[in-house]
Order: structure tokens, then sequence, then C-alpha cells
């Protein structure tokens, strides 16, 4: 540090050279070196790595923007994907519905059917057992038949005992006649000649063939029953139908002298 002394005689010109000996302030600062160069080169360096990092950057926006909008659109695909399955969905939920509304009433109609099958079984079974009723009672009738048939081919066989050659010379030998008695079992034989005072005055009995035993009837004039029950008697024993023809035709005239 330079120090200046003044002397009070005035020594200007002393002074002088006392300040052009002393050196400046600037000359007795250190010498700095800036190293602008490196700075600008390394300025150089910053600005392109953060060029290169603006750009990447930029890229990196550009890639996640542009994939932002493949995103959005791949949620805007996966939306009308979902729309068109909800759709199907509720298209496949409608026919299922109606596919089960469609089985519902096939049920009732299958049901409805069966009942109408039962119902149809019911009344098939009930018709079988009143066919069978009718068949027995058919049956019965034409058992009842057969032997009502029967019957009157025994009593027409009965009949046709008195239709031989003697029994014409007995109805002329007697004076006596054969009719029918309005039944299929009954034979009403008639005399004349009985009464000796009117020989135009009959006398008949009705005779029943509906079994192999004879039986009389009924008779005009009427006789006493044991009499008859003789001559029925006689009759079943022999099988022979003339000791009937003789023996009523003795009670009748016996009757018409009484």
């Amino acid at each position: 540090m330079a120090i200046t002394f003044e002397s009070s005689s005035g020594g200007g010109g002393h002074r002088q050279t006392l300040l052009k000996m002393e050196p400046s302030i600037a000359e007795t600062l250190p010498s700095v070196e800036f190293g602008f160069d490196d700075l600008r080169e390394r300025m150089a360096q910053f600005t392109v790595k953060f060029d290169a990092f603006i750009e990447k950057g930029r890229k990196r926006v550009l890639e996640e923007r542009n994939q932002f909008r493949m995103n959005v659109v791949e949620v805007q695909e996966n939306q009308r994907t979902t729309k068109k399955d909800i759709e199907a969905a509720q298209a496949q939920t409608l026919t299922y519905q109606q596919t089960l509304e469609k089985e519902a009433a096939e049920t009732q109609e299958m049901e409805a059917a069966i009942a109408s099958l039962s119902a149809q079984r019911d009344a098939h079974l009930a018709t079988k057992e009143s066919l069978k009723q009718q068949i027995a009672q058919t049956e019965a009738e034409i058992e009842a038949r057969l032997a009502a048939q029967r019957a009157h081919a025994q009593q027409q066989e009965a009949q046709q005992r008195f239709n031989v050659p003697e029994l014409d010379f007995w109805i002329t030998n007697l004076c006596m006649r054969i009719e029918g008695a309005g039944k299929d079992d009954r034979l009403k034989f008639v005399f004349s000649h009985i009464d000796e005072k009117n020989w135009e005055r009959e006398a008949w009995f009705e005779l029943s063939t509906s079994s192999r035993e004879y039986d009389v009837k009924h008779c005009r004039p009427k006789l006493d029953r044991a009499s008859v029950e003789r001559v029925l008697d006689r009759v079943n024993e022999t099988r022979e139908l003339v000791v009937l023809l003789k023996g009523m035709r003795e009670l009748f005239v016996e009757a018409m002298k009484g």
C-alpha cells in the first residue's frame, strides 16, 4: 500500500514523483482467468443436452398423447364391444325369457293334455266297465233266450210227441180237436159229444208242456182236482198221451152226467 507524505514546505514536485512511483489499485489486484471459451463450450453442450432433453420430452409427450389417443380409441372400441355384448346378452335374455314362457305354455298344454287323456282314460274305463256290465247283461239275456229257445224246443219236442199217426185216430174216435191256448207251452184239448142231451156241448182242458211232467192248468167244466191228479199220475208214469186224453174225457162225461 503506498503512503503519501506531504510536506508542509510546499514541495509539489516531490509529491508528484511519489505518486508516479506508486502502482495503481487495478495493477495490484490479482489477475483472473474467466475461461470464456470453456464457458461457451459448456453452454453449447448444455444447449445441446437441453435441446435433446426438450426433443426427448416432446417425443415422449407426443408418444404419450398418441398412446392416450390410442387408449381412448381402444376404450371407445371396448365400450362399443361391451355395448354390443350387452345388447347381445339382452337379446339372449329376451330369447331365454321367451323360451321359458314358451316352455311354460307348452308345459301347461302338456298338463292339460295329460289331464284330458286321464279324463278320457277314466271315461274309457267307465265305459269299459259299463260295456262289461252290458256284455254280462247281454250274455245273461242271450243265455235266457237260449234257455227259452231250449225250453221252446223241448215244448216243440213235447208237442211233436202228439204228432204221431195214431193221434189222428184218437182225435176222430174221441171226438176231439187240438187248439192253441195263447201260450207257447200250452195246448188246449176240446171234446165234443160229451153230453148225451147236447152233442154240440164242448168240454176242454189246457195241458202245460213247460216241463217233462204233464200238468193240467185249466178245464171246463170244472173237474175234481184229485181226480185230475190221479189221471196225471198215470200219464206221467206211462208217458202215453192217450191215457190222459181218455182219462180226461171220462171225467168230463161223468161231470156232464152229474
